[in-house]
């Protein structure tokens, strides 16, 4: 890990999507919360019909929000909800099943520690770092939605679909997300761009979960994402 100029402080709100995730969300927040970065941690359950709700109702931790929808909505909409209730100066997202490791925390806050950054987003393919080696077409397609991505916000990211973005607090509550499923990665992507806000990538490591362990992102999502990359960066301009 990159040596942090900042003694660790608790500035950040995580904000949590769980969707049957069982088997991984006890463990994903207990990692998260074993942060010192760490003053919030919202977990929105998006209507789970496993024992996700049983696990989450057990946390007593002080630091821990939950809410819960009351049908099933998508990640896009289980993050607004989830955003709308983030305290800290900043907000990054993490997954509940653990493919992202909270240890790495300290590597997205630096740059909004400096005053360098708006939003810093933690690349799976820049810095070198370790990763779980999976679906190659996966890879293939989410070079290009974000190549497409950076055609309409002139930006030059290498991963815009990173689950690892954080952003000042006041920032990303001020963008209005309309998207419910995985279209939120397009669209906040064109529209932070679109208000100039100040992006930093870091490499991070993965820790890819295979379909038979729980991932949930197919192609139909891909297409959307198409779409979304569309509507917010090319028609929205």
């Amino acid at each position: 890990m990159i040596p942090l100029h900042h003694d660790p402080r608790p500035c950040l709100s995580v904000v949590m999507p769980a969707y049957n995730e069982q088997a991984t969300v006890a463990d994903a927040i207990e990692a998260v919360l074993a942060s010192p970065w760490v003053a919030q941690l919202v977990v929105v359950d998006d209507c789970s019909t496993d024992g996700t709700a049983a696990i989450l109702d057990a946390i007593t931790d002080e630091r821990v929000t939950t809410l819960r929808h009351g049908v099933n909505q998508g990640k896009g909409a289980a993050l607004r909800t989830g955003i709308a209730h983030a305290s800290a100066d900043f907000v990054v997202i993490q997954d509940a099943d653990l493919e992202y490791d909270p240890s790495e925390y300290a590597k997205l806050l630096q740059p909004l520690l400096d005053g360098s950054a708006d939003v810093v987003y933690g690349s799976r393919f820049a810095g070198g770092e370790s990763h779980r080696v999976l679906y190659f077409w996966h890879s293939v397609g989410n070079k290009m939605l974000t190549l497409a991505s950076n055609m309409v916000t002139n930006l030059n990211l290498t991963d815009m679909e990173t689950c690892y973005k954080t952003f000042r607090r006041d920032l990303i509550q001020s963008v209005v997300i309309e998207e419910d499923r995985f279209g939120f990665e397009p669209e906040i992507t064109a529209k932070l761009a679109r208000s100039g806000a100040r992006f930093y990538e870091v490499g991070i490591s993965y820790d890819g979960r295979t379909y038979e362990e729980g991932k949930k992102i197919g192609w139909r999502d891909g297409v959307q994402a198409i779409v979304c990359i569309a509507r917010y960066g090319l028609l929205r301009r």
